[in-house]
């Protein structure tokens, strides 16, 4: 008798223990920044996209229009549980370069730099809201002998 209690004795701490570690938060880092010291051996007005990708690294995102800049961005998100998850703290080091591919400035930017920009969602209709099987139903006697035929 004694070792059933014990068994759930031990049984109940477990679920205990497992209950207040899936309470806590869970914190995941991504991307990656180059520190401080790293970005004071880049020189503004000399460095090339060349001599930045082999000092700092590769960048995460680049720019898309004539390959503006490189963006280095690392982002730290929190989740509690069953909440959504929300990011606490994120650096973008923004390197701009010249039409030539020379460096042109340094910037470094915190998630209270940022601006929540509202996105628009925007969906192409051809004038009514269709379903597929529909779609697919309206087509079965719209096929004739002449259009396979040339």
């Amino acid at each position: 008798m004694r070792a059933i209690g014990n068994t759930v004795k031990f049984g109940a701490a477990l679920v205990l223990c497992a209950s207040l570690a899936a309470c806590s938060a869970t914190y995941r880092n991504h991307g990656y920044v180059p520190l401080e010291e790293d970005l004071s051996q880049i020189a503004v007005g000399v460095d090339t996209r060349e001599t930045v990708a082999e000092r700092i690294g590769t960048p995460s995102s680049a720019g898309v229009l004539n390959e503006s800049g490189y963006y280095y961005v690392q982002s730290r998100v929190k989740q509690f549980a069953w909440q959504k998850p929300e990011v606490i703290d994120r650096q973008v080091v923004a390197v701009s370069f010249t039409q030539a591919g020379i460096v042109e400035n340094v910037g470094r930017y915190t998630l209270q730099d940022g601006q929540v920009v509202p996105l628009a969602r925007r969906i192409t209709r051809n004038g009514q809201d269709v379903s597929v099987i529909r779609k697919i139903l309206s087509n079965l006697g719209g096929f004739s002998a002449s259009n396979f035929l040339n």
